[in-house]
């Protein structure tokens, strides 16, 4: 008998929610992480985004390369990671590229996002469209991938005022 199919089942970073095993299992399931990570946030479901991080895990926002840039924002385990939805209206991510390496329980990853947010200011809808890229740190725990760390950098920003 088939097992039957879920929307639930879409964003399961447990390398057992597949039949690939190996390092097959892990990129898929890597992967299926970097997406939930959006679409937690369009769906608002700050909760189940800040579970995607160890206790302790980080995300750290750059407007520019971590290298020459100093962090703008940092927030430091899942109850900061928490609080960060209720700024926009709404949300929609488009993840392009992700790429991966894997060294047994750790991994480092690369990807590629297009987010865009519309908000309220002053009484008016704006919209703003961000080219983003993140460097995850990744960590393996009882067969599940869960993020360490997320720098978010923000490579290009376009904001103008939206009509409906």
């Amino acid at each position: 008998m088939k097992p039957t199919l879920t929307f639930d089942s879409l964003y399961d970073n447990s390398i057992l929610a597949t039949s690939r095993r190996g390092e097959a299992a892990d990129r898929l399931a890597i992967r299926r992480l970097v997406d939930a990570w959006e679409h937690c946030a369009d769906r608002r479901l700050a909760e189940q985004q800040s579970n995607l991080f160890v206790p302790d895990g980080t995300v750290v926002v750059y407007e520019g390369e971590p290298e020459t840039h100093k962090p703008v924002v940092m927030l430091r385990g899942r109850s900061e990671i928490l609080a960060v939805l209720n700024k926009f209206t709404s949300t929609t991510h488009f993840n392009g590229q992700c790429e991966v390496a894997i060294d047994s329980d750790h991994a480092v990853g690369e990807t590629y996002c297009l987010a865009h947010q519309l908000s309220i200011e002053n009484g008016q809808r704006k919209l703003q469209i961000l080219s983003i890229r993140y460097y995850d740190t990744f960590v393996r725990q009882e067969h599940r991938w869960y993020f360490k760390e997320r720098k978010l950098i923000t490579d290009w920003s376009d904001s103008r005022i939206s009509m409906e």
